[in-house]
Formats: structure tokens, C-alpha cells, sequence
């Protein structure tokens, strides 16, 4: 079992910044990819980005979604089971709940199904 507990989220303006914080418990956390989906109002939930669990010779690979390409940085601190989203150049459009997601992917890491642990999730909100 692993526990996952989002925070760092809250209301800001359009270009402003965030990082989005994910500390994990139970399992070894190193032995997982994570990952930060979203879900808007009324929407399903959507794929953000993924780090991979921690490859002894190289450095964990990424992925991320288009939409967030460029502005979005996840990132990963195994010492301190904390995972993170630094979230610069926000958008409205970016305005929904964030989870952050463990599991060992079997390749489609943009897939939730993907994923065995959520956490509850954070609220973050972006005015124009």
C-alpha cells in the first residue's frame, strides 16, 4: 500500500507559478513510477506527466502532455518520498484538481489505468 497526500495547490493569476508537492508512504516510493493527472470541472480526468521509477544507471525518464509541454516540470526526491509539479506560465485553461499517482506502468504512462495509488487530490485555480 501506497499513501499519497497532494498539497501546494491554490488560487493564482495568469503567469504566475506553483509547485504542487506529493509525499509518499508505505511501499518503497522509488520503486514507482508517478504521475500528475488532472481533472477540470466536468471533465475526465486527464494525463499531466510521468516520471519513472528510478533506473539505477540513468536518470528516470519523463513524459508529458502537449498542453503543458515546455511549462510544466515534474520532478522527484526519493530520500524524502516526495514527488513535485513545478507549474510556471499557468493558464486558466490549467484550472482543475491535480492528483498525483503511483503504479509500474506497463508502457501507456499516460493512461490512469496505469496507476494503482491516488491521492486525494489539490485544487489549483488560475484566473485571467
Amino acid at each position: 500500500q501506497v499513501h499519497l497526500v497532494e498539497s501546494g495547490g491554490g488560487l493564482v493569476q495568469a503567469g504566475d507559478s506553483l509547485r504542487l508537492s506529493c509525499a509518499a508512504s508505505g511501499r518503497t516510493f522509488s520503486n514507482y513510477d508517478m504521475a500528475w493527472f488532472r481533472q477540470a470541472p466536468g471533465q475526465g480526468r486527464d494525463f499531466v506527466t510521468y516520471i519513472q521509477r528510478s533506473a539505477m544507471w540513468s536518470a528516470s525518464n519523463t513524459g508529458y502532455a502537449d498542453s503543458v509541454k515546455g511549462r510544466f516540470t515534474i520532478s522527484r526526491d526519493n530520500a524524502k518520498n516526495t514527488l513535485y509539479l513545478q507549474m510556471n506560465s499557468l493558464k486558466p485553461e490549467d484550472t482543475a484538481v491535480y492528483y498525483c499517482a503511483a503504479g509500474v506502468h506497463s508502457g501507456r504512462y499516460w493512461r490512469d489505468s496505469e496507476y494503482t495509488y491516488w491521492g486525494q487530490g489539490t485544487q489549483v485555480t488560475v484566473s485571467s
